[in-house]
């Protein structure tokens, strides 16, 4: 799993998804590429992205849906993974939990 600089159009949800902190998830993979929080507009339905791709060059994304509220960035949540299909979104939730197991924090 990597960052990704491929385009995400058309990516959407396809049940899976995992838990982290905001912390874990910056630490491990870095800064989002998009976060509704330098607005502070918790009302939007994502206020933090990445955009990754597996290791096999799918692309996908990894999104807070529906938080809204203005939660830590210590406290566990439940990201949505979106991708083109759920077998990328499927390979792309075993790829994050296992860079996750694996980082120190």
């Amino acid at each position: 799993m990597k960052r990704s600089d491929k385009n995400i159009v058309g990516t959407s949800f396809h049940r899976h998804t995992f838990k982290a902190s905001k912390a874990h998830l910056t630490e491990t993979i870095g800064e989002p590429e998009w976060t509704e929080r330098a607005y502070q507009n918790i009302n939007d339905k994502v206020q933090n992205e990445w955009v990754c791709e597996t290791e096999g060059g799918d692309v996908f994304t990894i999104y807070d849906w529906k938080e809204y509220r203005a939660y830590g960035d210590d406290e566990m949540i439940e990201w949505h993974i979106g991708g083109f299909n759920g077998k990328v979104t499927e390979q792309a939730q075993r790829e994050i939990e296992l860079l996750l197991n694996q980082s120190t924090l």
